[in-house]
């Protein structure tokens, strides 16, 4: 799957927003890209992760014994990525505000994980989300996203393969155009704002 075949999908599926966002990283765009929406759809969402799965190097797809994603965002991508490579899929999630594996899922020590997520903008959740993973006994070989928002930037300290890259810019609070500050913010994601 091509960047616009990738996009179009989301358009189908609505899941490509324009206004003004407060994203979950903290930062703001004009651009939302709602990645519940577009996997709402069973069909886009294996489509989508058999396209992830085959950007995934042969080396790599032959060492995952499991998935692994963050909670809420990551869930369904991460289980189809589960189905995808024929491996169990799992996710962590925050009761306390840390990332940590509950619901009787567990890792064997020395589990090869890949960390699977919907959307990486700064990657503050997936570096948290590998470092739960890793203090249950996996090992993180790899990660990989629907979208890599980061415009090439982000480090998550293991190789990362994104579907696509999108970079729409994103802003600081103290640094948004007059066209995003002349309007209220709308905080569409699933995680809470500090």
């Amino acid at each position: 799957m091509n960047e616009e075949e990738v996009l179009a999908e989301f358009r189908a599926s609505k899941a490509l927003l324009e206004g003004h966002f407060l994203l979950s990283s903290g930062r703001h765009s004009a651009h939302y890209l709602q990645c519940a929406r577009v996997l709402m759809n069973p069909d886009r969402a294996a489509r989508l992760a058999v396209a992830l799965a085959a950007k995934l190097p042969n080396e790599v797809r032959r060492q995952i014994d499991k998935v692994v994603s963050p909670a809420m965002g990551g869930v369904i991508i991460g289980q189809e990525m589960g189905r995808a490579l024929k491996v169990d899929a799992m996710f962590v999630e925050r009761p306390e505000g840390t990332f940590e594996l509950r619901r009787g899922f567990s890792l064997e020590p020395g589990d090869k994980v890949l960390m699977v997520e919907d959307v990486v903008t700064t990657g503050k959740s997936s570096r948290e989300a590998i470092a739960a993973i890793e203090a249950a006994g996996g090992k993180v070989i790899a990660a990989a996203a629907l979208v890599d928002r980061s415009a090439g930037t982000v480090d998550l300290g293991v190789p990362f393969h994104p579907l696509v890259a999108i970079n729409f810019p994103t802003y600081a609070v103290d640094a948004l155009p007059p066209e995003l500050a002349a309007t209220p913010a709308v905080k569409p994601g699933s995680r809470a704002q500090p």
